[in-house]
């Protein structure tokens, strides 16, 4: 299936950044489609050349001479891929710097550029930033979502008679929103995944690391697949891989700038107990995750551990990329305190309004699924808009004052 046919919702802020910045990266990891939606917007509402350092003697002529390479260029550009030639980005800082003219630059890049040694002062309030995630299931629907607005405002999706169990939500779940993975076979999928990650490891760590030994990441990111959604310990999954902690640590802000896992960090509010201070580690696509885990539609059918693993990481990561286009900024966090009471996501506007969100494999939600948003609703008053447990069962069931179970599809329906 062509990514071509995917409408991607950060479309619309990447027009809008276009006319109020001078240049706007759009970042995100390898095949999630940035070349694809960077090349029709220059074709159609932006027109702008369109030059791809993928092609090894482009980005050549980019290193060696990147003041050159950018005074050859007149009108609006679109550059593929910067973090292989980043020397270019003190040259455009010049030109920014030269020229007010908004939407001159459009770049992507399948590293997070920011954290590159080179780029890190080079280019403070003249690029805005945007993020490109594998798709949403309100992408592939062809639906935009606002679940993340309408609990905001106090509004729960009613939803009626849906598939019950996790068998139906298998197929989803392990293809996960790569678009390139959509409409393949298993067999065709595993062997996408896999040359996927060695694509990756193989050419885009040394963009943003001096990894010594490259094993040591591809390791740490099975091991980060066993426990997407627990606790970040970096001591303990240093004692499985045989590394020391602060390797971990660095080597998973590595994954992190290549977009393949993302950390929720805990939510910190005085609430009368003391708080888990550990970050949760997500790989950021089910797909992936299944894959990395060995976990087919068969395992997550039947196996409760393994479905509540990739059902969790799933819905963290698919907020994670509603978040990006809710009608005001929201922040993800998780909360856990030491009486064991939880929420897997905490969703906090900038005003301090928030929203929890549990994920259960269950198709009978239950009244203890609640406990860690009754103890938030409880503490924070009016500033607890709206508890949700997700779910695997047919409706949408109240379970209290700004409380209630929702099937799953109630994230894009």
């Amino acid at each position: 299936m062509s990514e071509r046919l995917f409408s991607r919702q950060v479309r619309r802020d990447v027009l809008e950044a276009l006319t109020d910045s001078r240049a706007v990266a759009l970042l995100g990891a390898r095949q999630v489609g940035k070349s694809t939606l960077v090349a029709e917007i220059a074709s159609n509402e932006h027109p702008a050349r369109l030059i791809s350092l993928d092609d090894d003697a482009t980005a050549g002529a980019a290193r060696a001479d990147p003041t050159g390479f950018i005074a050859d260029i007149t009108g609006p550009v679109a550059i593929d891929e910067i973090q292989r030639a980043p020397q270019l980005l003190l040259a455009i800082k010049r030109r920014l710097d030269a020229d007010q003219t908004r939407g001159q630059f459009l770049l992507t890049g399948s590293a997070n550029i920011l954290s590159l040694p080179t780029v890190t002062d080079a280019l403070p309030g003249r690029v805005e930033y945007l993020t490109l995630w594998p798709l949403t299931q309100g992408e592939l629907h062809d639906v935009r979502e606002s679940f993340i607005d309408r609990l905001f405002d106090g509004h729960v999706p009613k939803l009626t008679g849906m598939p019950v169990g996790r068998r139906g939500l298998a197929p989803m779940l392990v293809t996960g929103g790569y678009p390139e993975a959509q409409g393949r076979t298993p067999r065709g999928r595993a062997r996408f995944f896999s040359s996927y990650i060695a694509s990756i490891i193989g050419r885009d760590l040394d963009d943003v690391a001096n990894v010594r030994n490259v094993e040591n990441i591809e390791r740490l990111l099975s091991v980060i697949a066993t426990r997407s959604g627990g606790l970040t310990s970096f001591h303990g999954v240093g004692a499985d891989l045989g590394l020391d902690a602060n390797t971990v640590r660095s080597h998973t802000k590595i994954l992190e700038d290549l977009f393949l896992v993302r950390q929720l960090k805990p939510w910190h509010v005085n609430l009368g107990s003391r708080q888990i201070k550990s970050s949760k580690t997500y790989v950021v696509d089910s797909g992936l995750l299944g894959y990395l885990i060995g976990a087919n539609e068969g395992r997550i059918a039947e196996e409760g551990t393994i479905a509540g693993t990739v059902l969790e990481s799933f819905v963290a990561m698919e907020l994670l990329r509603q978040a990006d286009w809710t009608e005001h900024p929201v922040q993800l966090f998780h909360y856990r305190d030491k009486q064991q009471r939880e929420v897997d996501v905490v969703l906090e506007r900038h005003d301090g309004d928030v929203v929890g969100i549990e994920v259960k494999a269950s198709a009978t939600p239950k009244a203890e699924d609640f406990a860690g948003m009754r103890h938030l609703r409880d503490k924070l008053g009016d500033r607890f808009k709206s508890g949700v447990v997700l779910h695997t069962g047919a409706d949408t069931l109240p379970f209290g004052d700004r409380l209630a179970a929702v099937p799953v599809a109630g994230l894009w329906s």
